[in-house]
Order: structure tokens, then sequence, then C-alpha cells
């Protein structure tokens, strides 16, 4: 069988320029299949060549956060099954997810617990869509497997998705996994037999060390694997192409805000000042219908590894939202009785439809405003530095935002740079950026050595200082 591995930065995809500040060029994986349902030859891999550091000037149009990708008409709607279950990574399960529907994927979350509410890994509670029983006779053109633990034993213990994914493999349709999952759920179904497969680093230990590999991502025939939530984004993009091919994962990345690693700054910072505490930190992270989901849960995965006290409220009437790509997630509180308490940081997740529903919460704009009266720390992600233009919170501050909205600011904007950190306001440009913006969060808070621990957890790479 055979295989190639595949790291999604490299070099002839070139990505179109927004005015603020042009993309250099990076391309997708060139993939190769022994035998797929979406590919009936197989190509040789190409070597990675060194990234150009040509960077064009040529602006183009900004595309929209949440509108799907247009695919050929005459091209069936690609079936996605993604189960969940209790300790599901968050991360891994919403990234896969937002990805696979941006791109025009029918994505179906299946719960494999007796209730569609699951608590992730990291505490996050998402509502499935469906019970896994109701799969049983749909054939999926996807399937696509998240880590976490111990959501991946509950996964592989689910005797239901065992048969549906041992049926699909035999049918060889595609199937992927991530981070646990490869090891804790796929190996022991015997679905990874003669197959290259790579895991989280915690588990390779239990792969065979002839066919195990430390590649980001793995395609390996018609099983792709990928390593942990930093690899996320590159493991999604990865199964768009199997599925959509590579000028719809191309104009996904785009979306997404994917840039070759050299082409932005990770982080600059302005009237730098601590943000140290002599207690655990307090976080508020409201959310609304329309919130993007991505932003949210990597948001409030990150700080709760770092070990923040993490508030999740609704500006809603009800704890439950439907988050910009249709995934559902409960929050701990309403805003209102969030309100009660005082935070050390107030960060708003993106989204469109988000944004604009926090800025209409009056409860949410007092807060704001007491949080900037006091002293205290607050920032925004992707279309929210808007919210906070629009109440007044941005003056004399150095900020960045998600290049559709950023024209709106009025301040100095920064251009080039993923994550802006002025005084106690942090801002940053959103989607693929918010791993950035979380960890230099954690690395304010508690110094650039937690961050890097947080870091390497999620196999994510980050500076060594």
């Amino acid at each position: 069988m055979e295989s190639v591995s595949s790291s999604f930065l490299s070099p002839s995809f070139t990505l179109k320029t927004f005015p603020s500040k042009p993309f250099s060029s990076f391309t997708l994986p060139s993939l190769s299949f022994a035998s797929t349902a979406s590919a009936s030859t197989s190509a040789s891999p190409q070597q990675r060549s060194t990234p150009t550091k040509k960077r064009s000037s040529k602006p183009s149009k900004i595309l929209p956060l949440t509108t799907p990708i247009s695919t050929t008409t005459s091209v069936p709607s690609k079936k996605v099954l993604v189960p969940i279950g209790l300790g599901t990574e968050e991360m891994e399960a919403v990234i896969i997810i937002g990805v696979l529907r941006r791109a025009g994927a029918d994505v179906t979350i299946a719960s494999v617990e007796p209730q569609l509410e699951i608590e992730a890994y990291g505490g996050t509670r998402l509502v499935a869509d469906t019970s896994i029983s109701t799969c049983c006779d749909q054939v999926f053109d996807l399937i696509a497997l998240p880590g976490g633990m111990p959501g991946s034993v509950r996964l592989r213990d689910c005797e239901i998705l065992k048969q549906i994914t041992s049926r699909h493999a035999e049918d060889k349709r595609l199937y992927g996994a991530i981070c646990a999952a490869p090891a804790v759920t796929l190996l022991p179904w015997g679905l990874t037999r003669r197959k290259q497969i790579t895991c989280h680093p915690a588990f390779v230990d239990k792969l065979s060390t002839f066919w195990a590999v430390k590649s980001n991502i793995q395609v390996s025939g018609e099983l792709t694997t990928s390593r942990g939530p930093g690899t996320s984004f590159e493991f999604a993009l990865c199964l768009v192409e199997q599925l959509f091919g590579e000028s719809v994962a191309k104009e996904v990345a785009e979306l997404l805000l994917m840039c070759a690693a050299d082409e932005y700054l990770r982080k600059e910072e302005f009237n730098k000042v601590e943000w140290s505490f002599d207690r655990m930190p307090r976080v508020l992270i409201p959310i609304a219908n329309g919130s993007e989901e991505i932003e949210i849960v990597t948001i409030v995965d990150i700080l709760r590894r770092a070990k923040v006290d993490v508030v999740v409220a609704s500006v809603e009437k009800t704890t439950q939202i439907v988050a910009s790509q249709g995934t559902k997630i409960i929050a701990e509180k309403l805003i209102t009785n969030a309100s009660e308490e005082i935070y050390d940081l107030i960060i708003l997740p993106g989204g469109v439809g988000g944004a604009e529903r926090l800025q209409k919460s009056g409860i949410l704009k007092k807060l704001l405003k007491e949080q900037e009266a006091a002293g205290r720390i607050y920032g925004a992600i992707c279309s929210s530095p808007a919210v906070l233009h629009k109440h007044g919170l941005l003056k004399e501050k150095r900020a960045t935002a998600h290049p559709s909205v950023i024209s709106k600011l009025t301040n100095e904007v920064v251009n080039g740079t993923k994550v802006v950190v002025d005084g106690k306001v942090i801002t940053s440009r959103g989607l693929a950026t918010v791993t950035d913006f979380a960890l230099a969060i954690v690395s304010k808070l508690f110094g650039h050595g937690r961050a890097r621990s947080v870091a390497e957890g999620l196999v994510f790479e980050y500076p060594k200082s």
C-alpha cells in the first residue's frame, strides 16, 4: 500500500491577498492514493521545495466568514460522519466539523452516548445532531474520528460505530482519525493493518514501530491520520482536498486565514504591562447564536489546559446557542447570572452573526465598560474587535481584526500580525489564528514556559523563546 505524509504548508498554494498585507505562497499536500473512493490512480508524492519569500501586492476580494464554498452543481453533496462521545477533544471535533461544512460537506454529528449532549475533554458541552443508531443504514463519503480521552475509548467501545466504520472501510471509502483515535480506536478495530499512521505522541507507543510515522498528516490509501488539536486545521483541509479537490481546499484555507508560517508575525505588543495574578485568573467568554464555534472551543480549551477558570455565558434567552456553522454549544450560565461576578479578562469570540448579537447585549456592554474603567483586561477576535470599537473600547489602542471588518476600525490598525496586544487589550485576526491568540493570553498570564507547555500538549509548533 503506497502512503504519503503531508504537512499541508507547501510552496505552490498561492493565497489571494487582502489589501492590508499580501500573503506569500504555500500549497496543499500532494496526496497519493493506492485505492480510494475518490481516486482510481495513484500519483507520486512531490518533494517539498523551499517556500518562496516573494510577496504579492495584488489585492483580491475579501471572502465572507460563514458562506460555504460553492462546488460544481453536478457534484452531489458529500456526506460526512463525525461521531462524538464523553471526553471527545472539542477542538478536534469542532475544527473538523467547521472546516468540512465550510467546504460544502453535509456533516452529521452523531453521539455514541445514550443522550445527544456530551461533555467534551475540556468541559465544553456539545449537542450532537443525532444518535449513532440512526446512522446504521446511511452511506457516508467520509468518517472522521476526533480524539481526546476518554472520548477515543467511548468511540472504540461503541459497537454500532465499529460496524459502520468497518463496513465503510471495506467499501474503500475515506476515513480518518486524529490524536488518540488512530491508536485507541482504529487499531483495536483492525482498521490500520498495513497502513502507515500517525497519532498523538502520548499514544505512539501503541503503534507498530514499522508502520508508525511522526508526520503531522499521514495519508495511507483511504485512511488519513493526524497528531492532535494543533494539527486539526491541516487534517481537516487534507480531508477537504480528498473529498472536493485541491481548488476547494485552497478556497477554504483562504477563508480560514491560513498562511505560510513565515508570512505573518505571531504577536506584536505595545505599551507592555504585566498581566500577573496571585490567584487563578477568571475569564468570561460570552457567546451567542452565530458565534464562531472554532474560536469558542479553542479559546476555552486552551485556557482550561493552562488552569484558567473559564466561564462561558450565553447572551441569548437560553444557555444553548447554535454557532456559525451549525454546532450546538451549551453555555454554563446566562449573561444575566454571569454579570453578578467580576472577571480578570473578558474575551469575545467572533463570527459575524454572533458579533452582532454580542454588540446588542446591554448587559455585556455594561460589563465591558466596567472592565475598562477598572483597568482590567479584555479582548476580541475575528469580527468582534468591531464590537469593542462600537463601544468605544479601542480608543488610542492598536488592534487587528478579520480582514472583512478591519476597515471599520478607526483606531490604529496593525497589519501583518496574527495577534496584537496593547496594554490590557488583545485582538486577533480569527479562525486559524485562534490558537496563537489563546496561547498569547496564556503567555501574558503565566509566562512563555506555560504557553509552550500547553502548545506541546496540543502538538502545535510554538517558539522556544
